[in-house]
């Protein structure tokens, strides 16, 4: 087959492709409850057994998955296959808690680099690009999953990995790679660093950027686009569920991450009663994998809030942009806040830049907000308070709270060479 050809199961029907699943679905079930203690304690407590899967619908008789499950389990105890038969492990920063630990079989690896490399080809993306990998190596799942799916599309691999910026920004310029894959806040910087080394960052060679590994706004989007002269991509992820490559957004479309449902079954819940609800409702995110064998999850809370769209390039579902996540909402003064809003409101004025911190303070006994920002370099020092006072103001109207703002220089506030951290509560330490 073309490496760079769409595989059939992408553009199928809907009835094969649910066939497909419920068929990956009863083997996955079965394999889970039969090889993982975990499971097997599960879905007895529960009262219900792998026979009870006929039906897609049947799914929800399931348990979920949480967090919780894979902590208590550390690190080896969600696994479903002897340990010989594992081939690489991965595991999550654990900056809140145990780290999550992830184990792949040989069949898990080759799955997982193909369906990045489809993600890649979905992007526009074939083997006469070089793509340099600019996510952070090591237990990271980004910088190697994302390394074997372009060594999968045949493409070449520039393996930069996280940090590093002005090196970032010389490889750029002297490797001329095609496309970037980074986090949105980490190529910012990046780009940064371009203006500042050559004078602009529009005049590089990249083409394509694809971006994952946390919420980014459609304001986002247009800076970098603008600033890069790209087209800027949204991958989809999480190192419980596989890693890069669940979901990718499409070139010709630009819609929102088409989920890859071959291979990891998306349901949407209430996230407080657990229901599921119709395709079209905004809710929590829930995966189950269908192929994956050395450690299947089944019904796993993500804890981002999206809604299911219909398919468009493709026969799969897509996911709209996540709004946040049900454990990153902040409840302010009974207003439910996530930080995507807050940073909307701040690229909608030109001279701030998608740099900010966002402290949870009290006052009083009530919790409010104090926002940290920057303006560019080329904004007048005078401006600063006007440019507070407008973010203020637009942010009491259109998210519907008062919060405080100080407007910074550029450059005030630390750089994030990965994930970036918005959110900082010093309620307890005020």
């Amino acid at each position: 087959m073309n490496k760079n050809a769409m595989e059939h199961i992408e553009t199928a029907s809907v009835d094969e492709l649910r066939q497909l699943q419920v068929e990956r679905l009863k083997k996955t079930l079965n394999h889970a409850y039969h090889n993982s203690t975990v499971y097997k304690r599960k879905f007895d407590e529960a009262g219900v057994h792998p026979d009870d899967f006929k039906h897609l619908e049947d799914l929800a008789k399931f348990p979920f998955t949480t967090k919780k499950d894979l902590r208590d389990n550390y690190p080896f105890g969600m696994f479903a296959v002897p340990q010989e038969q594992i081939v690489r492990v991965h595991a999550s920063s654990g900056t809140t808690g145990q780290p999550t630990v992830v184990g792949y079989t040989q069949h898990d690896i080759n799955i997982w680099s193909d369906v990045v490399a489809r993600s890649l080809r979905a992007a526009g993306l074939s083997s006469k690009d070089t793509i340099q990998v600019s996510y952070g190596y090591g237990l990271f799942t980004g910088g190697l999953g994302a390394h074997y799916g372009v060594e999968r599309l045949g493409a070449t691999v520039i393996p930069m990995s996280g940090g590093q910026t002005d090196k970032q920004a010389q490889l750029i310029h002297d490797f001329k790679p095609t496309a970037l894959m980074v986090t949105p806040s980490y190529c910012l910087n990046i780009i940064e660093a371009l203006e500042k080394k050559f004078g602009s960052a529009k005049d590089c060679s990249i083409k394509t950027g694809v971006f994952g590994a946390e919420p980014w706004t459609n304001e986002m989007r247009k800076e970098i686009e603008t600033r890069l002269g790209i087209d800027a991509l949204d991958i989809y992820g999480l190192s419980e569920v596989m890693g890069p490559g669940v979901a990718m957004e499409c070139l010709e479309s630009k819609d929102g991450p088409t989920i890859w449902e071959d291979h990891f079954y998306p349901e949407i819940i209430n996230p407080e009663t657990g229901e599921v609800v119709q395709d079209g409702e905004l809710g929590e995110l829930v995966f189950t994998t269908i192929t994956k064998e050395g450690m299947p999850v089944i019904r796993y809370r993500t804890r981002d809030l999206t809604r299911l769209l219909p398919g468009t390039s493709r026969t799969m579902r897509r996911m709209d942009k996540i709004v946040g996540r049900s454990d990153d909402m902040m409840i302010i003064r009974g207003v439910n806040v996530f930080p995507s809003q807050i940073e909307e409101q701040i690229l909608q004025i030109p001279q701030l830049i998608a740099n900010y911190q966002i402290h949870i303070c009290k006052q009083g006994h009530l919790d409010t907000l104090h926002i940290r920002t920057e303006m560019r370099q080329d904004s007048s020092p005078q401006l600063a308070t006007q440019l507070a006072n407008q973010l203020k103001s637009q942010i009491k109207t259109m998210v519907g709270i008062s919060v405080s703002v100080e407007v910074l220089n550029e450059g005030s506030l630390p750089r994030s060479e990965g994930k970036a951290q918005r959110v900082f509560d010093i309620r307890q330490s005020a």
